[in-house]
């Protein structure tokens, strides 16, 4: 004969085992400060004897805090936004909040929005936003008194955005370049329509233009290492060519392919500089040089500044940017005599 299923434990039944009011079994289960330690260990003890879960869904409701942060982006195929949402689950973890992930097919402003709405709907108490491209018809627009973090933008006057020092990275890569004597330095661009692209694109030429030196046409990459091997081949074909500021690791990893298939030695003929400080640059051959961003740092930032938003219950704007430091390793050197 079957047996009837048993009945899941209330609050109520906890607060008659432990000796306690049901408001105070409440507290405990919201972790409340003004219960003692005695008390509270009564009421654990009672939780779990009879196997109780507290219903976060109903506590969820009646404080309106949902402990989930929604994240909006638009792809995972970068290095750089793999390691950013990393970052952010790990922050979020620790703080004890969920991640609701909502990827957006196309980079536009509708998107961004419908992506904000549709959170909502899924009750989330903030937002954050991994904007790496620039949107195709307009600029991000986010219903008002949104809790909101946007990374990598240029939107610092409208919103809460966290970034590296994209331009700092890049001026140190190429003044490291000069300092070893290299008379210009060549660059394998992101794509056009990347923030971090266009930032470390400007500083690159900003920086020689400072120096008074030459500035090569820059050879356009999409993050890939293919993109760096092909534009690897046309440095390749340059003798005046012997130092490249790659605007990643992956396009420099590609790079030291199509050098090293066309006999120029790194560092002894072409020094090499990526971008990122990957987990695998070290491992690169040569060991790569490279401009660290540090990706914990900025998931940690994100997730503070729309947690302290939801805590003051206000929005915020204005641009924090990450320092980033660069790693000097063997694929770089002074250039060949002569």
């Amino acid at each position: 004969m079957d047996r009837p299923p048993r009945k899941e434990a209330s609050m109520a039944d906890v607060a008659r085992l432990a000796g306690v009011s049901s408001q105070t079994v409440s507290r405990v289960s919201n972790g409340s400060t003004v219960v003692s330690e005695e008390t509270r260990d009564r009421v654990l003890s009672a939780m779990k004897e009879l196997n109780y879960r507290p219903n976060s869904a109903a506590r969820a409701l009646k404080s309106g805090k949902f402990r989930t942060l929604g994240v909006v982006l638009f792809t995972l195929a970068t290095t750089g936004n793999v390691r950013t949402l990393e970052a952010i689950s790990a922050s979020a973890a620790a703080e004890g909040y969920a991640i609701t992930l909502l990827p957006v097919a196309t980079p536009t402003s509708t998107g961004v929005s419908g992506a904000v709405t549709m959170l909502g709907e899924q009750v989330v108490d903030g937002i954050i936003v991994i904007m790496e491209v620039r949107l195709l018809d307009a600029a991000i627009s986010l219903p008002p008194h949104t809790h909101v973090v946007v990374a990598d933008s240029d939107a610092g006057d409208r919103y809460s955005v966290v970034d590296t020092d994209q331009s700092g990275g890049a001026r140190a890569a190429v003044r490291h370049l000069l300092d070893l004597g290299h008379r210009t330095v060549a660059h394998v661009a992101g794509p056009a329509e990347s923030y971090a692209a266009q930032r470390r694109a400007h500083a690159w030429r900003q920086t020689l233009e400072e120096a008074g030196r030459p500035v090569p046409t820059p050879v356009d990459g999409d993050w890939s290492a293919a993109s760096g091997y092909e534009a690897g081949l046309v440095l390749a074909a340059d003798p005046s060519c012997t130092a490249v500021f790659a605007a990643n690791d992956q396009m420099a990893l590609g790079v030291l392919r199509a050098l090293q298939e066309r006999g120029r030695r790194v560092p002894e003929d072409v020094s090499v500089v990526g971008f990122d400080d990957i987990a695998d640059s070290a491992s690169f051959l040569p060991p790569l040089t490279t401009v660290h961003q540090d990706f914990a740092e900025i998931g940690r930032r994100c997730v503070d500044g729309v947690l302290r938003q939801i805590r003051d219950e206000t929005t915020e704007r204005g641009t924090t940017l990450v320092p980033t430091h660069l790693v000097v390793r063997a694929s770089t050197g002074p250039p060949p005599r002569g």
